[in-house]
C-alpha cells in the first residue's frame, strides 16, 4: 500500500509523478533545498533539466552557487551508467564518500530517462529501483524517484507507484502544463510557467475568490498575493489584467505581486502598474535568501526540524 505525502522533504525513499514540468520543477527544487538548508550532501541526475530545477531554486531564495562550487551540491548526467549495478556503484560510493567527508546525510533526486531506454519494460525499471533500495536502506539516506508521464509509459508509471511506500504529491490550483498555480497560504498563490490568452482568466478567478473570502472573513488578510519569482512571460493582456483587478480592490485592499521578474516588471510597468493605487509590485531582488548551511553544522531550520 502506498501513503502519499504533500511535503517531500523528510522522505526516505519516495515516488514522485509530475503531471507538467512545472510541478516536476517546484518538487525537485524544494526536495534538494532542504537537504542544503540541513547541511546535507545534495545530488541531481540530470536528464537536462538541471537549468529549470536550479533556476527554481534560485526563485525560491536558495544560493545554489557556493554549494555546487564546494561540492555540496553536485549534478551527476545520468546518461552515464547503463546497467542497474552502475546506478547502484554510483549510489553507493556518492552516499559513502559524503558520509565520509563530514555530511549527516544524502539527498537523492532526478530523472534517469536513460533507464527507460536500458531497461526494456516494467521488469527492468523494478531492478534499478530495487537496487537502489538495497544501497540506500540503511544509510542516512534521502532519495525522490521521479517518473513523470510524459517520459515514461503509464504501465511503467504505475508499476513504479506500486513498487514504493510513499508517493510525494504537490496539489496545485491550476496545472495546464504551461501555467501553474499553487496555494502559499491564505489570500497567497505562487503563480509559475507563462501566461498567456489560454490560461489568463484563471490567475483572475484565483483574485477574485482570495477577494471575496478576505471581504467575508474578518480575520482574512488585508493583501492577496500572487508570487510571480517563477513566472518567465506575462502576455499584455494578463498584465492588463492584474493591473485592472488591483484597481477593482476596496480601499482597505491591496494586490501584491512579490519576486516579479524584470521581463514580467517591464510589462506590467507599460500597462500602468505604478499608477494603480491599490497594486504592489515587488521584484525579485527583494526576496530574502535562504540560509544554506556548510558542512558539519546545522541551520537554524534544521535545529527545529
Amino acid at each position: 500500500m502506498t501513503t502519499t505525502v504533500e511535503d517531500c522533504r523528510s522522505v526516505d525513499h519516495a515516488i514522485a509523478v509530475p503531471v507538467s514540468d512545472e510541478q516536476l520543477w517546484q518538487i525537485s527544487a524544494e526536495f534538494l533545498a532542504h537537504g542544503l538548508v540541513r547541511g546535507e550532501h545534495v545530488v541531481y541526475f540530470d536528464d537536462g533539466s538541471s537549468d529549470r530545477v536550479l533556476e527554481r531554486m534560485t526563485d525560491d531564495g536558495v544560493a545554489v552557487a557556493g554549494p555546487l562550487r564546494e561540492g555540496r551540491f553536485t549534478i551527476v548526467p545520468s546518461d552515464r551508467q547503463t546497467s542497474p549495478r552502475e546506478v547502484a556503484e554510483t549510489v553507493r560510493a556518492t552516499v559513502d564518500a559524503a558520509l565520509a567527508a563530514g555530511f549527516p546525510a544524502v539527498r537523492i533526486t532526478g530523472r534517469l530517462t536513460f533507464v527507460a531506454r536500458q531497461a526494456g519494460g516494467e521488469a527492468g525499471m523494478a531492478d534499478y529501483d530495487r537496487v537502489i533500495e538495497e544501497v540506500v536502506r540503511h544509510r542516512p539516506a534521502h532519495v525522490l524517484c521521479i517518473y513523470d508521464r510524459g517520459r515514461y509509459p503509464d504501465e511503467v508509471v504505475e508499476s513504479m507507484r506500486a513498487a514504493h511506500h510513499t508517493e510525494v504529491v504537490a496539489p496545485s490550483i491550476y496545472d495546464d502544463g504551461l501555467m501553474r498555480i499553487t496555494a502559499i497560504g491564505a489570500g497567497a498563490a505562487r503563480v509559475a510557467g507563462e501566461c498567456d490568452h489560454s490560461n489568463r482568466p484563471r490567475i483572475r478567478s484565483f483574485l477574485e475568490a482570495a477577494l471575496d473570502r478576505a471581504l467575508r472573513q474578518p480575520d482574512a488578510p488585508a493583501d492577496i498575493t500572487l508570487d510571480m519569482s517563477s513566472l518567465r512571460f506575462l502576455d499584455v493582456a494578463g498584465a492588463v489584467g492584474l493591473v485592472h483587478a488591483a484597481e477593482e480592490f476596496p480601499n482597505a485592499h491591496r494586490l501584491v505581486l512579490t519576486g516579479v521578474r524584470p521581463n514580467v516588471q517591464r510589462v506590467l510597468d507599460r500597462c500602468g502598474a505604478p499608477f494603480a493605487t491599490q497594486l504592489v509590485v515587488r521584484t525579485r531582488s527583494d526576496l530574502p535568501p535562504v540560509d544554506v548551511a556548510p558542512v558539519g553544522q546545522a541551520s537554524p531550520e534544521q535545529a527545529t526540524a
